[in-house]
């Protein structure tokens, strides 16, 4: 007497590539969209951290007169360090999200004072997309503007 035949357990090739078919369409959707969440955030946090230091200028320029002399990229002038500054010299000095680094600018490049971004590594469609977000969407224009190398929030032309 022949033994019945049982059915084969597990997936066939077929089924497989299905699902791995699935997954990959699945891929292709989040990606784009975990990409867009990602650059909202980087343009977020840079835009936080320029009102923070703005914010930090302003005050100083409204208790001593005058804005804090220039000073070196990533430096927080000396009148402004210590236990009564507002600023996070941690954030100030360390890389942006936008790559490059902070600057104060006291009467140079054109401006009275502005808090500037040097050295950015991405492109220039993501800046346009940071100032449309942030400003005017114009670098040439606005409270935002700059040109290769150097984008600045004007606090005072």
């Amino acid at each position: 007497m022949p033994y019945p035949k049982s059915k084969p357990r597990g997936f066939t090739l077929v089924e497989i590539m299905i699902v791995v078919v699935i997954i990959g369409l699945l891929a292709a959707m989040a990606i784009p969209a975990f990409q867009r969440v990602r650059t909202k955030s980087r343009h977020s946090a840079v835009a936080n951290d320029l009102r923070v230091f703005a914010d930090a200028f302003e005050t100083y320029a409204l208790e001593h007169g005058t804005y804090p002399a220039d000073a070196q990229i990533g430096v927080i002038p000396p009148e402004m360090a210590g236990d009564k500054s507002t600023l996070d010299n941690s954030t100030f000095a360390g890389v942006t999200p936008l790559g490059g680094r902070y600057d104060w600018d006291y009467g140079v490049f054109g401006v009275t004072a502005a808090v500037s971004v040097t050295d950015v590594t991405v492109t220039e469609a993501e800046l346009l997309a940071f100032d449309t977000t942030f400003d005017d969407g114009s670098l040439t224009s606005g409270e935002y503007q700059g040109t290769t190398g150097r984008y600045s929030y004007i606090l005072q032309p």
